[in-house]
């Protein structure tokens, strides 16, 4: 049994995943967070998994990284501590700090401060000569006019440093231009009460059907776990509202961005860990949208586990205390995808229509709604008040399941109203001709 030491912890999604599964492996964890309040029970009483499957918590100012690790060496000295790990962006170099003082396996912290940050990313693919986006930096209104007007419209604009898809869109003239570059910049700190950088990321629009590419890097050696598509809600915002895991794409294709994906992760040096890399299928070839130097996150873990029967997450622990990834195992299952409620509106869902036919459908895997909720427009992956995880024996039709499912229900609102969710059938940009 090993000793794990986890840094903070995403409070849905993984972080529901990942401690439960600590336990299932037979290894125990610490829990290294500033407040355990930041994992509260649920409505019925049940403790979050990340404060209920810890064998020990211990309270410590996980924003600051030379804390951190003074608090890890005190537990390191009373207990064996096998590797330390985090499903929490925010944390990524923290962790990797930890384990580099502790001689713990790891990524390099220069490295995951790096890959955290969007705008360092793109600098660093420039000068490697890895294909890119062109783009821009701002830390002022008047220096982010100056790069739409070199650059040119459309433009996506981005935090350098949120994540869930926080504040990233479209803009297409000087007026969207400054409303955000606004709001991207107005708030000084995260949900986690760390300091931001205040600076806009401006890149050129790329059209071309959006993917990710999963992968695995230990000493160095990267190995392609699969190709996950990616379908949008729709401008202006980039909101993710579904997956397919593999993605239908032609072998060629698939093999291109897999070349480019390995490519993002050598030259920014990252030689250990899960990575996530978000990429379009451009004319020109595989573009950069975002890299993540950690497991996929919007249930694509799920899916990797139903197509491969392994989870990414155990692979994750495997990696933080020096073992080698699992290798995969056949499964009668072709292809998974999930697939997210959302609101069409803002206003207060009281009710969905449609869920008792998701538990007469063989092909759903499992579904959650919290309801009722206050929806608002979606501008972040935070606009989610649900989610389905569909199967399928073919290789290419859980896509169209899932969105069928989600299509199927009636959203029903405080003032007698009903809507579909946003988002079905979904957006999908082709990919480019003769890819």
């Amino acid at each position: 049994m090993a000793t794990l030491l986890m840094v903070e912890s995403w409070l849905r999604s993984t972080g529901h995943s990942l401690p439960p599964l600590i336990r299932r492996l037979g290894h125990d964890y610490v829990l290294l967070t500033a407040d355990p309040a930041l994992y509260p029970d649920s409505s019925s009483g049940l403790r979050h998994p990340v404060r209920g499957n810890a064998s020990e918590i211990v309270r410590a100012d996980t924003n600051d990284p030379a804390a951190a690790v003074t608090a890890a060496r005190v537990v390191a000295k009373r207990r064996r501590i096998d590797g330390v790990l985090t499903t929490c962006d925010y944390y990524l170099p923290t962790v990797a700090t930890i384990a580099h003082e502790l001689g713990l396996p790891g990524a390099r912290p220069d490295v995951l401060h790096t890959a955290t940050r969007k705008h360092r990313v793109r600098q660093v693919l420039d000068d490697a000569g890895v294909p890119n986006v062109e783009f821009a930096v701002a830390d002022s209104y008047d220096a982010a006019r100056d790069a739409a007007a070199r650059l040119g419209y459309p433009l996506v604009a981005k935090p350098v440093d949120l994540n869930s898809g926080t504040s990233v869109q479209r803009v297409d003239d000087d007026a969207a231009l400054k409303d955000a570059f606004h709001e991207i910049t107005a708030a000084e700190r995260n949900t986690r009460g760390q300091p931001r950088e205040r600076v806009m990321l401006l890149e050129r629009l790329v059209e071309g059907q959006e993917i990710s590419v999963e992968a695995i890097t230990r000493g160095g050696e990267t190995t392609i776990v699969g190709i996950t598509d990616k379908s949008l809600a729709g401008p202006p915002a980039f909101v993710e509202s579904g997956h397919m895991f593999p993605a239908d794409l032609p072998a060629s294709t698939a093999a291109e961005a897999a070349d480019y994906a390995r490519d993002v992760l050598a030259a920014l040096d990252y030689r250990h860990g899960l990575s996530h890399t978000e990429l379009r299928l451009t004319s020109d070839g595989p573009r950069l949208i975002e890299i993540n130097p950690r497991q996929a996150g919007g249930y694509i873990f799920d899916l990797l586990r139903l197509v491969t029967g392994v989870h990414p997450l155990e692979q994750l622990v495997r990696l933080s205390i020096g073992q080698p990834p699992r290798d995969h195992e056949a499964t009668d299952v072709g292809s998974a995808a999930v697939f997210f409620v959302i609101s069409p509106r803002p206003g207060t869902v009281v009710g969905v229509a449609g869920t008792s036919a998701l538990d007469a459908d063989p092909d759903v895997v499992r579904w959650q709604l919290s309801v009722p909720a206050r929806a608002g427009l979606p501008r972040s992956n935070d606009a989610y008040l649900g989610h389905i995880v569909v199967s399928s024996a073919s290789p290419c039709d859980a896509r169209a399941k899932a969105e069928a499912a989600v299509g199927s229900l009636r959203l029903r609102f405080a003032d007698g109203t009903q809507a579909q969710p946003l988002g079905v059938p979904s957006v999908v940009t082709p990919a480019p001709v003769g890819a």
